[in-house]
């Protein structure tokens, strides 16, 4: 379902300068004892990016997950990128987060880096159901203009790609455009963000569990703390 966003994902960056960056080969792919399910991850280093992550979970029909965050450099105050797709194949049902997740929840810095999103929330209607996300606070890391939807095979087949297709362009325009204003804040307290988004999301993630399921506690723990949100092990500054 989800292997021509992926190719779009991966075909992006590297056409913004992304380069391959080296994972350890037990978290970077990994089959499940019973053999019946697959995780792969990429990590990449884009050019003004300080780390973009890309993973990509098949359990047969059961479950497939499509996952990526993008972390600007410190020096740039942008909202981090955070795509999540889950598409559970025996239910025929999706489920679609994608977000410029904030740093801070400031009028004035919502104003200023969130008009392409608001304008995708606006344009895509099936994509504003973010009343019914329950294990995330949506006041903390998530914009007021989240795209979110519960779906159904036609929405992940007709609509998703070009939602995400447009959520993509929509975010790396946002970053040409930051590109060139000064950004509010400094990098020690852009580190400082990051690190305390890290240390929530290590904390929330849903995904935690379900790797374990299919792969083993030991190996999510693992997966979580040195890959997904690596610094959710740091003291914050």
């Amino acid at each position: 379902m989800f292997e021509p966003l992926l190719e779009e994902l991966n075909n992006n960056i590297i056409h913004q300068g992304g380069k391959e960056e080296y994972v350890p080969a037990h978290l970077k792919e990994c089959i499940s004892l019973k053999g019946t399910s697959h995780i792969r991850s990429w990590l990449w280093k884009v050019p003004k990016f300080r780390r973009w992550r890309v993973t990509s979970l098949k359990a047969g029909n059961k479950l497939e997950v499509l996952n990526s965050v993008a972390y600007p450099s410190y020096e740039i105050d942008l909202p981090i990128m955070g795509i999540d797709l889950l598409w559970f194949g025996q239910k025929q049902k999706l489920v679609a987060v994608l977000d410029f997740q904030p740093l801070i929840q400031d009028q004035d810095y919502l104003d200023k880096y969130f008009g392409g999103l608001q304008r995708l929330r606006d344009k895509f209607s099936d994509f504003n159901d973010n009343n019914n996300m329950k294990v995330y606070d949506p006041n903390q890391y998530f914009s007021p203009w989240v795209l979110f939807c519960r779906g159904d095979f036609q929405k992940a087949n007709e609509l998703l790609p070009n939602v995400f297709s447009s959520f993509l362009n929509a975010y790396l325009e946002t970053f040409k455009i930051v590109l060139s204003v000064k950004p509010e804040m400094d990098a020690s307290q852009v580190k400082k963000l990051h690190i305390e988004y890290d240390k929530y999301s290590a904390e929330r993630d849903p995904a935690h569990s379900l790797f374990a399921g299919f792969f083993g506690k030991k190996w999510s723990d693992d997966f979580l703390k040195q890959f997904l949100f690596p610094l959710s092990t740091t003291d914050a500054i």
